[in-house]
């Protein structure tokens, strides 16, 4: 495992390296990226030595294996604060499961998920299981790709005057998944979700959009270009022989 940390601690080093570049090129402020740590090919020893390389903001695709990454955790001492997200399509029988274990569900990408989910944190609420709403991005699928879930921008449009009356959920962006195989694709579709946002932005000003989760281990240069505010890694983090372009 030293080696696999040294690896990865490696790794970081280029891939900050690469965020740092792509703020300075697109005049944006050093720190306003954040790089989260898709963890959902690996197991809880990969997670510690990435960890303890520097990451501290995790995402995972399946409720199951958030709870059980969570509960191994909790066993390890000395272990430095850490967050973990939900990123994956999550159904709403598995609402349970994430609610008080995700710090933000990002993958909110119908008006009923939304409001499933709104109504079980006001009951939880209520219970005194929660303290408070559950931070969400809204999932917008900007590319028209039919394999991709999330709101078109007219369902988003049409959507948001429900999505921004919702007491159980806390809205602070959205969200985007663009084609692979072509950075100037990716690059566009990061573009237009940032024009989306902005759009809203100006229709609902009482409701935070500040983030833009966007950008993968193969475009994540093109999403910080276009205003990404956290990119979520997980070959290039994880996988040593992964290469950096």
């Amino acid at each position: 495992m030293d080696e696999y940390l040294d690896a990865i601690r490696h790794r970081r080093d280029e891939i900050m390296a690469r965020v740092d570049e792509a703020l300075e090129r697109s005049r944006r402020a050093p720190g306003s990226v954040r790089v989260m740590a898709v963890s959902k090919t690996v197991g809880t020893p990969q997670v510690l030595a990435a960890i303890e390389a520097g990451y501290g903001l995790f995402g995972e695709n399946r409720p199951q294996e958030l709870v059980r990454k969570l509960g191994e955790l909790a066993e390890v001492s000395d272990l430095p604060p850490v967050r973990f997200d939900m990123i994956g399509n999550l159904q709403t029988n598995k609402i349970n499961a994430v609610l008080g274990r995700a710090a933000c569900i990002h993958s909110v990408s119908s008006l009923h998920l939304a409001e499933a989910i709104s109504s079980r944190v006001q009951r939880r609420i209520e219970s005194g299981e929660l303290a408070a709403a559950q931070p969400v991005l809204l999932e917008a699928n900007v590319s028209g790709e039919l394999s991709k879930s999330g709101f078109t921008p007219d369902e988003l449009r049409a959507a948001f005057p429900r999505l921004s009356e919702l007491r159980g959920i806390r809205i602070q962006g959205l969200m985007t998944m663009a084609p692979r195989g072509d950075k100037s694709v990716a690059r566009s579709t990061f573009a237009s979700l940032r024009e989306l946002r902005d759009e809203l932005a100006g229709d609902w000003p009482g409701v935070d959009l500040a983030e833009l989760s966007c950008g993968m281990s193969e475009d994540f240069s093109e999403a910080i270009l276009e205003g990404s505010t956290l990119v979520r890694l997980g070959r290039v983090v994880f996988d040593p022989a992964f290469e950096l372009e």
